[in-house]
């Protein structure tokens, strides 16, 4: 096979959005409508104090019974600074929701993946207004999907990007040294901007959970959190817990990507929510 190049292209995108990022990521805050109105201490206080971690081996009781998994196969926690700020100045939280999945095809219902994201976290933290743009990706992290990512996101100028990501890399069955370099730098930039991140790694498959290949990917977008020091959702740990174990009743095919249509907005809400719990009361630098 003819090797493919996965380095993330530092072309015009990237110049455009570096540049952009540099002058006016800042500027964009202020224009985002501040429709809510402002809270009053004790609200104020409610909606920024956020869940205490839970006990990682026991399923999630903040979860709806359906969705329950243990901590320790749901998330992997680190601070999430701006958007602790953001609660604490009563202004609305931005996100930027990335993922080729995020706003259709196996997310195509009544209500939206977006929608119900949104919705998960407001009920998260009462009183708030949380807006989440979706930007979904072609292609792979490193042949252009990376370089979107930027470009978005000094468009937008997100309190928190959310990103899942691997699927499309597993399924083109790309380098995946490659791959975990292209995501560990784009990480790594959007952290030099101040802007939090929170990854959310694969889907599981009975087929794929078997792949070493796939495996090798989901352990890739978990080194990349880690090593940058960001939240992580293990999508994929946490569907085949509920596929093999969840409520004592196995699922698969059909039933479980069902179930992982309605689940998946609560386990990103709920990582968010814990995760702004460990953020504390210092405030990232004003400038973005």
């Amino acid at each position: 096979m003819r090797p493919v190049v996965y380095r993330v292209v530092r072309g015009v995108a990237l110049a455009l959005a570096t540049a952009i990022v540099a002058a006016g990521v800042a500027g964009a805050k202020p224009a985002l409508a501040q429709t809510a109105a402002p809270l009053q201490d004790g609200a104020r206080e409610a909606a920024t104090a956020a869940p205490a971690v839970p006990a990682p081996e026991a399923p999630d009781a903040g979860l709806s019974p359906e969705c329950r998994v243990p901590g320790a196969k749901l998330y992997n926690l680190a601070p999430l600074r701006a958007v602790k700020a953001a609660l604490r100045d009563d202004r609305a939280i931005r996100v930027l929701l990335i993922g080729a999945s995020g706003g259709g095809g196996a997310f195509s219902s009544v209500i939206s993946y977006p929608v119900r994201l949104r919705t998960e976290l407001e009920k998260q933290f009462k009183g708030m207004e949380v807006e989440v743009i979706h930007r979904a990706l072609s292609g792979e992290v490193g042949t252009g999907a990376a370089d979107m990512v930027r470009t978005a996101t000094a468009e937008i100028g997100p309190d928190l990007v959310i990103w899942q990501v691997g699927t499309n890399d597993a399924l083109a069955r790309v380098d995946v040294d490659e791959f975990a370099e292209a995501l560990g730098e784009t990480v790594a930039w959007l952290k030099s901007h101040e802007i939090d991140v929170l990854l959310v790694d694969p889907q599981y498959t009975s087929t794929l959970g078997s792949d070493p290949y796939y495996a090798r990917v989901v352990q890739a977008v978990g080194t990349a959190a880690a090593r940058n020091g960001v939240p992580l959702v293990q999508r994929f740990e946490a569907m085949k817990y509920l596929a093999t174990s969840g409520g004592g009743a196995a699922v698969g095919g059909f039933a479980l990507n069902n179930l992982g249509k309605r689940c998946i907005a609560e386990h990103v809400a709920r990582a968010v929510a814990v995760a702004v719990g460990l953020a504390g009361d210092e405030t990232p630098p004003a400038s973005r």
